[in-house]
């Protein structure tokens, strides 16, 4: 049942074969790069960057626009390099992989160069100092990126490392090597000089060597558990790193809810990319006089949904086998302690073994691993409360807190409501934009991760801060420099008494 196999070779660098989810026929091979092949990648990549940051943010936004270009003119040989790889719709990988892949090329082509542009802030107490904060790249940035969404969440945080003047080494997750190869095959069209980015494929084993091979920054998106060990090597090493990990993302259905809209978003929002992708809705906590309607429209929705791997089709393929394991571990636990089965809930035989039904489970409660753990997989729990405030409690009882959505037509209800959430972000009757809106910083909290990806925040994550602190009037001395004496511990103490001990000093302080 695997998607990735090792090549059986006798000597020489080992590969790997990986086949279609979708239909399990064989897509290609990739050598797995060891930590030779990495470290001399790192080193390929460091003496590039000097020479990168040099263009400027005018022609570094050029290579970004010409990527635009090619993409926009060439988007059906990537789509079907993408389908391929993962076995989802034309129309969802136009959604979740080509629209989003323009839009990051165009902003931070357009805005890179005034988010990051030196900043001037006044000085309150140091008045004869003047402060600039500029936005130095780290250098070289490793990339790691998962297979649930191969091509844009390797080009979203390439783009962001490199209009800040870095140079980027990216592994893409062997179990969709090839579109994630797409990243460096565009920039290469787009004609990036050489060694600014790199692609260093294979499984696990190149990424460790990626975090422990000399890099100023590892970003990185997959599993809690993997994440962990991300960040406990670049804490070792002294490396910065964005997680980006799983979530359990809740859903809040108020009473005075757009019960249609709240039950469409929620079927979207449970089943999109066949639930594999880190904001999907994972669990619904319904206030109880909304909850039978609610339910009915969500179970609907559910079985009209078309699954397959040809044509048109709303719902495709696990890709990767062992979060098959998962779900079906989840759904036995749940069924096991009580759980109602209101659509699905199991294999779909006449696709092949990797399809998954989308399911809607009823009776659950929190004692259940499909409540507990992420699922990662087409399968939605509706819980019944009392109130908002019950809703409130359960969604935050979780070792996860990536994003979180809130359905209600009182807007003022919603803010407050989310402003409670323990989550990363927060939609408001709208299900899974968190990552797409590009101004937003995006990160979760708890175990869902470290520092935040998108926007000014994500783009400044690739930069060091550095503060130049200039004299204005330029004395022969200050007043602080050698000799310490007496008379000038008064003045400093006389100082002190009058700034931060009276009114008058502290409003002017």
């Amino acid at each position: 049942m695997a998607i990735v196999e090792t090549v059986e070779s006798p000597s020489g660098p080992r590969r790997l074969r990986v086949s279609s989810p979708a239909t399990r026929a064989p897509i290609g091979e990739i050598q797995v790069a060891n930590a030779a092949d990495v470290r001399a990648a790192i080193a390929r990549a460091r003496a590039a960057q000097p020479a990168w940051e040099a263009l400027g943010f005018d022609g570094r936004a050029r290579y970004l626009k010409r990527a635009l270009a090619i993409l926009v003119q060439k988007y059906e040989a990537y789509i079907a390099v993408i389908v391929r790889d993962t076995g989802r719709s034309r129309f969802e990988t136009i959604m979740m992989e080509i629209f989003p892949a323009c839009d990051s090329l165009s902003y931070y082509a357009k805005h890179a160069k005034r988010l990051l542009a030196d900043e001037k802030p006044s000085m309150h107490l140091l008045r004869t100092k003047k402060l600039v904060i500029t936005y130095r790249p780290l250098g070289v940035i490793g990339i790691i990126t998962p297979w649930n969404g191969p091509f844009i969440l390797g080009l979203n945080p390439t783009c962001q490392a490199l209009m800040a003047g870095n140079t980027v080494v990216l592994k893409p997750s062997e179990v969709t090597p090839f579109a994630g190869r797409l990243v460096a095959d565009l920039f290469r069209d787009a004609g990036l000089p050489e060694d600014v980015l790199q692609i260093v494929e294979g499984d696990g084993e190149a990424g460790a060597a990626l975090v422990d091979g000399g890099v100023d920054k590892i970003s990185f998106t997959g599993s809690v558990r993997t994440g962990r060990k991300v960040g406990e090597a670049c804490g070792r090493n002294l490396v910065p790193c964005t997680l980006e990990l799983g979530g359990k993302d809740p859903m809040i259905v108020c009473a005075d809810a757009d019960v249609e809209r709240a039950a469409g978003g929620a079927v979207f929002g449970a089943f999109m990319n066949t639930g594999q992708f880190c904001c999907s809705t994972e669990r619904v906590y319904v206030v109880e006089t909304l909850a039978d309607e609610f339910t009915r429209r969500v179970v609907e929705k559910t079985k009209a949904l078309r699954q397959g791997a040809e044509g048109e089709f709303d719902v495709g393929p696990m890709i990767w086998p062992q979060q098959l394991d998962v779900i079906e571990r989840h759904m036995a636990d749940a069924r096991a302690k009580g759980a109602t089965v209101l659509a699905g809930g199991k294999k779909n035989p006449a696709l092949g073994e990797m399809f998954y039904e989308p399911t809607v489970l009823t009776d659950v409660t929190h004692d259940m691993l499909v409540m507990r753990e992420e699922t990662f997989g087409p399968i939605l729990p509706i819980v019944r409360v009392k109130d908002e405030e019950e809703a409130i409690r359960l969604a935050n009882e979780s070792v996860y807190g990536l994003s979180s959505t809130v359905w209600t037509k009182d807007e003022a209800k919603a803010v407050a409501i989310a402003k409670r959430m323990e989550a990363g972000s927060v939609c408001v009757n709208e299900s899974a934009v968190s990552y797409g809106a590009t101004e937003a910083p995006f990160g979760g909290r708890k175990t869902s991760g470290v520092g935040q990806v998108n926007g000014t925040t994500g783009l400044r994550g690739y930069c060091h801060a550095m503060p130049i602190v200039i004299d204005r009037f330029g004395p022969k001395a200050e007043h602080v420099w050698y000799p310490y004496t007496a008379e000038k511990a008064k003045i400093l103490e006389r100082i002190i008494k009058w700034v931060w001990g009276t009114p008058l000093g502290d409003w002017l302080g």
